[in-house]
């Protein structure tokens, strides 16, 4: 099984709906996938139409309580994606690991047990905690969410440091397989810009295609599916299914050397 954590410090770059989207489209090439809601947001989990509200387990009970990751999983109505889901309660988390035994690596040692997927992918929050480097020890690959805008790069540093730390300390394969352009307005000249500007901050490491600011993809959560099962001819839902084509054609390059 592989491991991708979707990981950008910042929220509001488009992190939970590319986890999502990313989850769905390599579900649809026949892939086993698990979707980890790592964000106490839980925006994955209600973005795959299930009600916090009535959960019995959910990724908390295994960071904490040691619970094996397979009594936690949902199956979700799209063949091939099951789903890790998360609640508010996993801020609790933060506090409650930080004196903890094997703090950093719970999430790894429970996805250790796991026999079933071809692939896991992790949405992590939206800051460098904890939770964050948890799901950076049980990853292969970082897929990183950009957003196309003024203020794209700030912070990225930070990430990419922690990044090498973990690397250095916990998980030497760890390796960013992309970086990906989000809600990109092909409109403006920022836009195309601040997209230029990536490819040379990331040389070879970003996707060539791009996801589009949509409508259909904003919408697409509040009615609990992914935008490939909401619009499939949207060019939201369009872009993802190219990206996912890109990124197994990636891992596969990768997996070959």
């Amino acid at each position: 099984m592989k491991v991708i954590a979707v990981t950008n410090q910042k929220g509001g770059v488009g992190k939970t709906t590319s986890a999502v989207n990313i989850a769905f489209y390599l579900a649809k090439e026949g892939k086993r996938v698990l979707l980890i809601d790592f964000d106490p947001q839980g925006n994955a989990t209600s973005g795959m139409g299930v009600d916090k509200t009535k959960l019995e387990y959910t990724v908390l009970d295994v960071i904490q309580n040691d619970m094996p990751l397979a009594d936690v999983v949902l199956p979700t109505k799209h063949k091939n994606l099951s789903l890790v889901p998360a609640t508010p309660h996993l801020a609790n988390a933060e506090v409650e690991l930080a004196q903890a035994d094997k703090r950093f690596s719970r999430l790894k040692l429970a996805l250790s047990n796991l026999k079933d997927y071809d692939y896991a992918i992790i949405d992590s929050p939206p800051s460098l905690s904890l939770l964050t480097v948890n799901g950076l020890i049980a990853s292969d690959y970082l897929l990183l969410p950009v957003q196309a805008e003024f203020y794209a790069m700030e912070g990225l540093g930070q990430l990419l440091e922690t990044m090498n730390l973990v690397r250095k300390a916990m998980n030497p394969t760890l390796e960013l397989i992309g970086v990906l352009v989000t809600m990109m307005d092909t409109r403006t000249t920022l836009a195309g810009q601040v997209h230029e500007e990536i490819k040379k901050h990331f040389p070879g490491k970003v996707f060539d295609t791009t996801i589009p600011r949509n409508v259909r993809l904003a919408e697409a959560p509040s009615h609990g599916v992914p935008v490939g099962a909401y619009d499939r001819f949207s060019k939201g839902a369009k872009a993802y299914k190219n990206v996912t084509k890109e990124l197994l054609t990636r891992m596969q390059a990768k997996e070959s050397k």
